[in-house]
C-alpha cells in the first residue's frame, strides 16, 4: 500500500508542475511586439517594451528556477532525502518534539540556501535591471537573519505546542491544535504590524496636512473611525508602491508605502484607502478570518485521520511513524484539495476586490481610483495582458482593465 501512496505523491507532485507550466505558457502567447489596442491610453511604446522585456525576463527566470526546485523536491522523494534527515534528527535526540522542530529547520534553512543565489540575482539583477531594487546588500543580509529567527521562534514554537498537544490528546489533537491556531491567528491579525513589521520596516505615523486631512475627511464622511495611519518605508527595498489594511477593532490601521506617497496625487490616494475601508466596511477582512480558521479546522480534522498511520511514513521510507515525516507525506496528498479551495478563494477575492473598488466609486471618484490603478500597474510594470485561465486560477484581483471597465459605469 505504501509504494501505491509513494507514486501517487509522485504523480501530484508532477502534474501540479506540469499544469503550471502550461498555464506559463498561456501567458507567452499573450506577449506582443506591438502596443495591444486595449493597453492604448495606459502604456505607451517604450513603456510597453519594457514591461514585455521585464515579463519575458522573469518568466525564463521563473522556468530555471521552478525547474530547479521540482528536480530538487523529486530527488527528496525518489531517493528517500526525507528519511535521511529524519535518521539523522532521531540520532541528535529521542524528543519528538526537538526531531521535528531539527527537522523542518533543517530542510528550510538547506532550501533557503539553496535557493539563495536565486534569490540575489532577482534582486540584484532583475530588479535593478529595471530599477525597482533599492535593497542594500546590508538589508538583503539582515533581512535573511531576521527571517530565519521569526520563522524558528513563530513557526518551531507553534510547531512545538501542536505536537506536544498531539502526545497529550491523541485523536482529539486537532480540536485542541485548531483552538491554539485559531487564538494565534487572530492575535496576529491584530498586532502583526505592532510586532512582526517593525523588525523589518519603519512604520511613523502620516504628518499632519493635506493628506491627511483628505483622508481623515473621507472616513469621518462614511463613518469609518481611522485614528492609525502609517507610512512605510517601502523605499529601502523597492520603489514598487503599495497601501494595505491591517488589525482588527482598536488595532485596525491603514498602512501607505512612502513610494506610493511619491507617485500618486492626493486625491488618488484617497481613492486608494477609499477602497481599502470599503473591504472593512463590507466585511471582508472578518470574513477571509473565518474563512481561513474553517479551513484549518478542517485540515487539522484530516490530518488527524491520518497521522497515526504508518503507511504515510513508509510512502517515504520511514518504517516507524512519527508525526513531521508524515506531515511532509499529508502534505503533499492534501495539494490537490487545497488547489480547488485555492481556486474558490480567488474567486471570492475578485469579488471582493469589485465590491471594494464599488464602495470607492460610490462613495468617493472613480476616475481617480482608476487613475491610481494605471499608475500602479504602469510603475510596476505590470501585465495588463494575462490569459484568462492565469487569471482564473492564480489571480486574487481582477485584471486591471477588467476594474477599470468596471469603474467606467460609476463615472
Amino acid at each position: 500500500m505504501h509504494e501505491i501512496l509513494f507514486w501517487i505523491i509522485i504523480a501530484i507532485l508532477v502534474l501540479d508542475f506540469l499544469f503550471e507550466k502550461y498555464l506559463d505558457y498561456l501567458n507567452t502567447t499573450r506577449w506582443s511586439d506591438t502596443l495591444p489596442e486595449e493597453v492604448k491610453g495606459i502604456y505607451d511604446e517604450e513603456k510597453y517594451k519594457k514591461q514585455q522585456a521585464y515579463t519575458g525576463e522573469n518568466h525564463r527566470f521563473g522556468m530555471l528556477t521552478s525547474s530547479f526546485s521540482m528536480a530538487i523536491t523529486l530527488g527528496m522523494f525518489l531517493f528517500y532525502g526525507f528519511a535521511l534527515v529524519d535518521g539523522w534528527v532521531w540520532d541528535i535526540t529521542s524528543s519528538a518534539i526537538l526531531a521535528a522542530i531539527i527537522f523542518f529547520g533543517i530542510l528550510m534553512f538547506a532550501s533557503d540556501l539553496i535557493n539563495l543565489p536565486f534569490s540575489v540575482y532577482d534582486t540584484f539583477k532583475i530588479e535593478q535591471k529595471y530599477g525597482f531594487n533599492t535593497t542594500t546588500p546590508k538589508t538583503f543580509i539582515f533581512d535573511k537573519l531576521k527571517g530565519w529567527v521569526v520563522s524558528a521562534v513563530i513557526g518551531g514554537g507553534l510547531l512545538a505546542l501542536i505536537i506536544f498537544i498531539y502526545q497529550k490528546t491523541g485523536n482529539m489533537f486537532w480540536i485542541y491544535s485548531w483552538i491554539v491556531v485559531s487564538v494565534f491567528s487572530i492575535f496576529m491579525a491584530m498586532f502583526y504590524s505592532n510586532l512582526i513589521v517593525p523588525l523589518f520596516n519603519k512604520q511613523t505615523p502620516l504628518e499632519d496636512g493635506e493628506l491627511r486631512d483628505a483622508i481623515s475627511a473621507f472616513s469621518e464622511k462614511v463613518g469609518f473611525k481611522l485614528d492609525n495611519i502609517y507610512v512605510i518605508d517601502g523605499s529601502k527595498r523597492s520603489t514598487k508602491a503599495n497601501a494595505y489594511f491591517t488589525g482588527l477593532g482598536t488595532k485596525k490601521r491603514i498602512v501607505l508605502y512612502d513610494t506610493l506617497i511619491k507617485d500618486l496625487s492626493t486625491e488618488e490616494i484617497v481613492a486608494v484607502l477609499a477602497h481599502e475601508i470599503g473591504h472593512n466596511k463590507k466585511k471582508h477582512v472578518i470574513q477571509g478570518l473565518i474563512i481561513g480558521l474553517v479551513q484549518t479546522g478542517i485540515v487539522l480534522f484530516i490530518f488527524g485521520l491520518f497521522i497515526g498511520n504508518p503507511v504515510l511514513s513508509k510512502a517515504l521510507g520511514v518504517d516507524e511513524p512519527n508525526f513531521h515525516i508524515g506531515l511532509i507525506a499529508f502534505g503533499v496528498l492534501y495539494s490537490p484539495i487545497s488547489f480547488f479551495t485555492g481556486i474558490f478563494m480567488n474567486m471570492l477575492s475578485r469579488k471582493n476586490e469589485y465590491e471594494a473598488d464599488r464602495f470607492a466609486a460610490e462613495n468617493y471618484k472613480p476616475e481617480a481610483l482608476g487613475s491610481a490603478l494605471k499608475k500602479l500597474s504602469v510603475n510596476n510594470l505590470s501585465n495588463l495582458t494575462p490569459h484568462k485561465l492565469y487569471v482564473f486560477f492564480h489571480y486574487s484581483h481582477p485584471t486591471l482593465l477588467q476594474r477599470l471597465a468596471h469603474l467606467k459605469q460609476f463615472e
